[in-house]
Parts: C-alpha cells; sequence; structure tokens
C-alpha cells in the first residue's frame, strides 16, 4: 500500500510539474501550445524518472553511461504513454475548447499513461541486470 501511495503522490508531483512548465512556456517563452507541451512534457519525465528511480524502484547509483542507458529505456517505456496523455490532452482542449478542460485531459491522461507506465518500468527498466 505505501508503494501505491508513493507512486500516486510522485505522478501528481510530476503531473503537476508538467502543468507548471507548460503555463510558464506558454506565459514567459512563446504562446506555443506545441512548445509547451514538449517542455511540460520534459521537465515531467525528469521529475517522475528521479523520483521513481530513488523511491519505487530503489536503484542503485551507478556509473553516468548506466544511468544514462536507464533513463533512454525510462523515455522510451514513456512514448506510448505519452501519446496517451498528449491525445487526452489536445481531445479535451479540440472538443471542450477551455483551458480548464485541456488541463483536466491532460491530468486524466498522465494518471492512465502513469498507472501503465509502472508495469513497462517495472518489466523493462529497473531491472537487475546490467544495461
Amino acid at each position: 500500500m505505501r508503494l501505491v501511495f508513493l507512486y500516486s503522490f510522485f505522478a501528481a508531483i510530476a503531473t503537476i510539474s508538467n502543468i507548471l512548465a507548460q503555463e510558464f512556456a506558454l506565459r514567459f517563452v512563446q504562446e506555443s501550445f506545441a512548445l509547451a507541451l514538449l517542455v511540460g512534457t520534459g521537465v515531467g519525465l525528469v521529475v517522475k524518472y528521479l523520483l521513481d528511480r530513488r523511491y519505487i524502484f530503489n536503484a542503485a547509483t551507478r556509473p553516468v553511461s548506466q544511468d544514462s542507458k536507464q533513463f533512454v529505456a525510462y523515455t522510451l517505456t514513456g512514448v506510448a504513454t505519452t501519446a496517451l496523455f498528449w491525445s487526452m490532452e489536445i481531445g479535451f482542449d479540440m472538443v471542450f475548447d477551455s483551458y480548464t478542460a485541456r488541463y483536466v485531459g491532460a491530468a486524466l491522461g498522465l494518471s492512465i499513461g502513469y498507472m501503465v507506465k509502472y508495469q513497462l518500468d517495472k518489466r523493462f527498466v529497473f531491472i537487475d541486470r546490467e544495461l
């Protein structure tokens, strides 16, 4: 139960980080939804990786070359889940044409994506073998 709570809590932190980064990009960098989506995704990815690696999967510290391979694997397992998240966010934005609805879609897409991502990461990223 502790693991479920921590993973959910970290998913919420990453989701908030993603949305805040999108908002920052929209307001202060450039008014481009596509750029904001990419910035938010990048920030959320790094935040979630660092939290998952340390507190969910208790991954040992390794040389940078191995850690970078693990991060690449983590990123690759996120491709499909990112497509799901982006589809939900963009879909809500298109259907409801609302700023609030866009972020509701983002939160829903990220929530579903994180459930799938945990299973992928457990099986393919944070495993006890040399990368």
